[in-house]
């Protein structure tokens, strides 16, 4: 209502001083092709937040730096999108302490209905699975995750796991790569076989 009546006053021709309404049209269409794609593609406080935390992860020399940024980046993650969805992650992460992992994807499959765009939803359905030996479900999740998170880099580092089981070593090579681009202090980076080995 605020908006229209915004839009009324200024393209009101009562005033031959002011635009008149073609014009201002036109000037809108513009403004809109413009800039509209710009301001769709604006991240959010937690999106920028996440970026600076990555880029102090992946610039940082100290391993004290790289842990706390490490830490935040796994708060952040664990941060779901409202109250009723941070119950059921916290309810589902106290059923994985409790290594209840079958109550544990219990409560994840209900969190991933409710808020199917939370990534960390998704990616401990994904451990719990895992860790049931579950590994098409588990990777599976580990899909999603990476879907709506492509940095996780404890999802790919899940899923550099899984295919080393398997024996699928090319792939987990290439997985544990783009882990370690995206977390050049991850643990498992030891196993990164250089080309020439």
């Amino acid at each position: 209502m605020i908006h229209t009546n915004f839009c009324n006053a200024v393209v009101s021709t009562d005033d031959p001083g002011r635009p008149n309404l073609n014009a201002m049209k036109r000037l809108v269409l513009v403004l809109a092709l413009l800039c509209g794609p710009t301001f769709a593609a604006d991240p959010t406080p937690q999106q920028e937040e996440r970026d600076a935390l990555f880029a102090a992860l992946q610039s940082a020399e100290d391993p004290k730096v790289a842990a706390a940024a490490q830490k935040a980046i796994w708060q952040s993650w664990m941060e779901a999108p409202d109250a009723d969805a941070q119950a059921l992650l916290d309810l589902g992460m106290q059923r994985m302490a409790g290594f209840d992992n079958a109550g544990a994807i219990e409560v994840f499959d209900e969190l991933v209905r409710y808020a199917p765009d939370f990534a960390e939803g998704w990616n401990q359905r994904a451990f719990a699975y895992f860790r049931m030996e579950k590994y098409e479900k588990s990777l599976a999740d580990i899909a999603s995750t990476l879907q709506r998170e492509p940095r996780h880099f404890g999802a790919l580092s899940g899923r550099f796991r899984i295919l080393m089981v398997q024996g699928r070593v090319a792939l987990a090579q290439k997985t544990l790569r783009d882990a370690v681009e995206a977390n050049p202090w991850l643990m498992e980076r030891s196993l990164l076989v250089t080309p020439d080995e």
